[in-house]
């Protein structure tokens, strides 16, 4: 967000929203803080059966979490299936750490009903044993007034051919709002998806949306399936995990993959976004401890939990106001009661000097691809990268009270979240052929006082670092805010994956002639893997030019709620943009509109 917007935003969030939505969206703040959802781990291993179900019927309808026919997204995504890797949840070796430091985080007494917590077990729970939980969990949903529905959202197959399933929880149909950002789309719950293990060696994800898939379950979670419907994704790389890597099958980061779409994970979490429309989005991921910082800072990261919201070029100021005032100062408040420890999400940076980045502004980062759909979206980092099995316990409950947490707020708030989505979608949708639009952007030097642990005393002290701020950005490039882009008839993949992404797109019935801006590029710096998710950055000069579009070429517009997600990936100099990436061949396949065009045209199914 940039100095401009947050100027905007400042004050309450709820009167801000009330000013700006006049008496049809008014609302209150709310004078109680919202409630804290404890996800009570199972002292007992589940009752239920956890055999998995035998194979459907090709034609058996996926199950919507109403218990319903899926509605199909549109449009599908077809995704070959392969053989799967060797599966070789092996035994990791435990690291050593000093005993010292190991006090600072002792175990919580508590329980945990999930294959990895057996006894005698030293692996994780293998993608067998999560299908068959997930599987399971479905066919024996209770019956009763109070119990919820249960479905598995079938989202296509991992390179590997793994299953990529998500689990649905929801309460009866009622209320229902109209699904935010998709035309036609039927009316549905607030929702909210947890996402975890998009990096194949961050386990504790997967294990905490276990356990809270066990409390949903059993109905001890009924006061959140009141107010929304909760989607859970356990495993977004089922490939990375059954070999504890970061990446998928192909080395991909599928975590900086949610633009290009270049792998079937990511395809497929878009897919649940486009289904969905969720209001939260709660990203598990786990951070690396030791290694660069220590050698750079002279301590060990302290924190049981990192957490940062989207922070991205062209967010809506309104949905960050939200993520920082409903969901992250509560969250730090609910984290500390618990006596575990809590900071922002930094990075070490590639500096010589003592500096650390917050997490990403790249849009193509689920955190912040999530926020461009104008939806709260939240990361939490547990500690726990390169440490095996280590802490396991206490980090697996560093994510349930978490998840009990950002639960808790959504459904305190989820009228306010669904005013908060009506007004901003509006308000995006009206930005086109106006204003500015910000191409390029950059973090905010400041300082920090970071604590840390001295590696051999476990005594917390602090170092002052140099801190590279994504609270707020520094506008490095901008242009006035088109009414949309035309691409050429042979953009077909660029338009496949505007699809995929929920973004509306338009095919011209006609020739036309139209004012706009044509691309030339000017400079491309090397290419740099694809599967790091950054495509190599060009340099564009726009030209001003009256357009003679073809009949059969395509236009996307920006008067529609997905706007910003539309110039992240269309604007040549964009940190991940189809020009950069060769998804679009070349910049002369594509133009900046700048006058509604008056041409007869079709939208894509």
């Amino acid at each position: 967000m940039t100095r401009f917007d947050r100027a905007r935003c400042r004050g309450p969030l709820l009167a801000l929203l009330a000013a700006a939505l006049l008496s049809a969206c008014a609302s209150r703040p709310n004078p109680n803080p919202a409630p804290v959802v404890v996800l009570a781990p199972t002292p007992n291993p589940t009752s239920r059966s956890l055999a998995p179900p035998a194979a459907p019927p090709a034609s058996a309808p996926a199950r919507s979490g109403a218990g319903r026919e899926a509605q199909t997204p549109a449009p599908a995504v077809a995704l070959p299936v392969r053989p799967s890797p060797p599966v070789v949840f092996a035994p990791l070796p435990e690291p050593a750490v000093p005993a010292a430091v190991a006090a600072n985080f002792p175990e919580p007494n508590v329980t945990f009903a999930t294959p990895a917590f057996q006894p005698g077990r030293s692996a994780f729970t293998s993608n067998e044993e999560l299908a068959a939980i997930v599987h399971g969990l479905e066919r024996n949903a209770p019956i009763g007034e109070r119990a919820g529905d249960i479905g598995v959202l079938p989202l296509g197959f991992s390179q590997g051919g793994v299953p990529l399933e998500a689990l649905a929880f929801t309460r009866a149909p009622e209320p229902v709002v109209a699904a935010p950002g998709v035309a036609g789309a039927p009316a549905r719950r607030p929702t909210v998806v947890i996402v975890a293990g998009q990096h194949g060696d961050e386990p504790a994800g997967t294990e905490a949306l276990i356990a809270v898939a066990q409390e949903l379950a059993a109905g001890r979670l009924a006061s959140v399936l009141d107010k929304v419907d909760v989607v859970l994704l356990p495993r977004a790389n089922p490939d990375g995990a059954s070999v504890f890597v970061r990446g998928a099958s192909d080395g991909t980061d599928v975590n900086r993959d949610h633009l290009l779409l270049q792998s079937p994970e990511a395809r497929a979490i878009a897919q649940l976004m486009v289904q969905l429309a969720p209001l939260v989005i709660l990203d598990l991921h786990e951070y690396p401890v030791g290694g660069a910082f220590t050698a750079r800072f002279g301590g060990v990261q302290r924190f049981d939990a990192l957490l940062q919201y989207a922070t991205t070029a062209n967010m809506a100021p309104f949905v960050t106001k939200a993520a920082e005032e409903w969901f992250r100062l509560p969250l730090v408040a609910s984290l500390r009661s618990a006596g575990l420890s809590t900071d922002w999400y930094a990075t070490v940076a590639d500096a010589p000097e003592r500096r650390l980045t917050m997490g990403s502004i790249g849009p193509q980062v689920g955190r912040n691809a999530g926020g461009l759909r104008n939806a709260v979206s939240l990361l939490v980092e547990t500690r726990g990268g390169g440490l095996g099995r280590v802490d396991l316990k206490r980090r697996v409950q560093t994510d349930l009270v978490t998840i009990g947490n950002v639960l808790g707020n959504a459904a305190a708030h989820a009228a306010d979240l669904v005013k908060l989505r009506q007004f901003v979608e509006r308000d995006v949708a009206a930005k086109a052929c106006q204003g500015e639009a910000v191409i390029e952007a950059a973090p905010l030097p400041s300082e920090h006082a970071l604590t840390v642990l001295d590696a051999e005393t476990g005594a917390i002290k602090r170092v002052s670092v140099a801190w590279d701020s994504t609270l707020e950005l520094r506008l490095l490039k901008s242009r006035p805010r088109p009414c949309g882009y035309w691409l050429a008839a042979s953009e077909t993949d660029a338009v496949q994956r505007l699809r995929w992404l929920g973004v509306d797109v338009k095919q011209l019935d006609e020739a036309g002639e139209v004012r706009g801006e044509s691309y030339r590029e000017i400079a491309r710096e090397p290419v740099e893997a694809v599967a790091s998710g950054v495509a190599p950055r060009i340099r564009v000069q726009a030209v001003p030019a009256l357009l003679d579009l073809a009949a059969g070429g395509y236009y996307v517009s920006l008067e529609q709620p997905l706007a910003n997600l539309a110039i992240a990936v269309l604007e040549p100099e964009s940190p991940a943009s189809y020009a950069s990436a060769r998804i679009i061949a070349s910049t002369a396949g594509e133009a900046r509109i700048l006058a509604r065009p008056d041409i007869r045209m079709t939208a894509l199914p």
